[in-house]
């Protein structure tokens, strides 16, 4: 049986290789999104001891994900010409030796690039491991995957900073990048056991000139956004990047649309769960981005919060993700995603509206836990559907490509908001007043995903109620 098709395939229940097949595929995922999130508590620790200020800081951040957002499409091409696994090795070998580098970095110039260079392996990861899940289960079995894929890549965002806070008090920042080696060599030995990729078509090749103009088009405007702070918008520094990056964004569409073989194939975005969804992405996942800085930067600097308590602060959120992201996956691919797209963001931003109680002290029971257990809610019930809706509507044979955009999405997403949180809290210095505006704005973004998912979702035509009651109830 070859990795990309000729498995049995069951609703109810998955086969030893396609628990196989998961495991690897989470793996991949986790260690990618693990690495987006561990590095903010270990900031303060990196400047005592290579120096360096608030700039240096936001590069070691914004580095890897600047390449992981703007490398992301390209590799969902290369998975879908040369293989799942081929790409998934390659870029489990690369964010290896990129974490070793980090974590022995003797300057902070050589860390922020080695930052880039894990940025880079970790966009080979991501659009394969989904597309290794979207080539082996189909339906509702597929749903129930794509809900326990999400809920421990959706863990690793939140379990982040819980596992960065604890290795920076007890041990030291570079911990940090040292505890990726063991999931990787774990990764890779479960990795070599699967059967080899089917053989990409004949005559298969890569975008390159797409490829650049969309790493041109991402990277550059993403640049002068983060930059904007410290030059202002009239300053070269930032306008010249801005322009180059829109007339590169201009261009990538217009040589898409023209060339053989495009790297991102514009008829996708015909399929009009995949359009909205992707819409719907953009805001919600803005919002969790802007949501999760402002909660730890606010928690610490306000509140009195330790680097580690700051963390354990959104364990409830891991808990609820990893405990329900899996039934709602399942539920989803019964009723369809509409329902849960919808519902599940508007009660992620009524947590975030809860947030506004917050005073300067911000006690943990009173008034951060219950904001926390209803964001958490939302989430569990958003996330699973929201990737099965999306990637569900494309063919299995472009899943690589669909994954990149899709994840490509969500980190544009993260960036820009991230970027414009100073701008929202109208300061440069959080405090409890800019902290309830930016939790406002991030509530709406949340509402507003919920909106475009309950106006453009459409759940599938042969989904009826009746099925998915008789379905929930032979499995229960």
């Amino acid at each position: 049986m070859g990795l990309t098709g000729g498995m049995a395939k069951t609703a109810t229940a998955m086969t030893r290789q396609q628990k196989f097949v998961l495991s690897v595929a989470v793996l991949a995922s986790f260690i990618s999104f693990l690495d987006a999130t561990v590095i903010n508590v270990a900031l303060p620790a990196i400047s005592k001891e290579l120096g360096g200020g608030l700039a240096s800081q936001q590069w070691v951040v914004d580095s890897y994900l600047l390449t992981l957002g703007a490398v992301i499409l390209l590799a969902g091409s290369l998975s879908d010409v040369y293989g799942r696994k081929k790409v998934l090795l390659v870029g489990l070998i690369g964010f290896g030796v990129a974490s070793l580098a980090c974590a022995f970095a003797p300057t902070i110039e050589f860390l922020i690039v080695a930052r880039g260079v894990q940025g880079i392996a970790g966009a080979l990861l991501v659009p394969s491991s989904l597309a290794l899940i979207l080539a082996n289960f189909t339906g509702m079995g597929q749903g129930r995957a794509i809900g326990t894929w999400t809920a421990f890549t959706s863990v690793a965002n939140i379990a982040g900073p819980i596992l960065g806070g604890v290795l920076v008090d007890s041990l030291s920042w570079r911990y940090v990048f040292g505890i990726n080696v063991l999931p990787i060599a774990v990764t890779l030995f479960l990795l070599m056991k699967l059967d080899h990729d089917h053989a990409h078509l004949e005559g298969a090749r890569i975008d390159y000139v797409g490829a650049v103009l969309g790493i041109v088009g991402l990277g550059f405007p993403v640049f002068a956004l983060i930059e904007q702070s410290n030059f202002g918008w009239g300053s070269p520094v930032v306008m010249v990047p801005m322009v180059v990056g829109i007339v590169a964004l201009a261009a990538f569409v217009l040589w898409e649309r023209r060339t053989a073989q495009p790297m991102l194939p514009l008829e996708l975005f015909r399929v009009r769960n995949f359009s909205v969804g992707n819409v719907s992405t953009f805001l919600i996942y803005g919002a969790l981005s802007l949501g999760f800085f402002s909660v730890a930067v606010f928690l610490q600097q306000v509140a009195g919060y330790s680097a580690t308590w700051a963390g354990f602060a959104m364990v409830p959120t891991s808990l609820l993700l990893i405990g329900l992201s899996s039934f709602f996956g399942r539920l989803s691919g019964r009723i369809g995603p509409r329902l849960f797209m919808t519902v599940g963001p508007i009660i992620a931003g009524t947590g975030f509206l809860l947030m506004l109680r917050f005073t300067e002290q911000a006690p943990y029971f009173t008034e951060v836990l219950p904001a926390v257990l209803v964001f958490g809610f939302g989430m569990a019930l958003t996330v699973a559907p929201l990737t099965a809706a999306i990637l569900g509507a494309i063919d299995p044979s472009r899943s690589g490509i669909a994954s990149a955009v899709n994840n490509a999405v969500s980190r544009v997403a993260g960036l820009i908001a991230v970027a414009l949180a100073s701008l929202i809290a109208g300061m440069t210095v959080l405090d409890l007043i800019g902290f309830h505006r930016v939790v406002l704005v991030t509530a709406l973004f949340f509402f507003a995903g919920g909106l475009v998912s309950l106006i453009g979702i459409q759940n599938p035509k042969h989904i009826s109620r009746s099925q998915a009651v008789t379905s929930l109830r032979q499995e229960d």
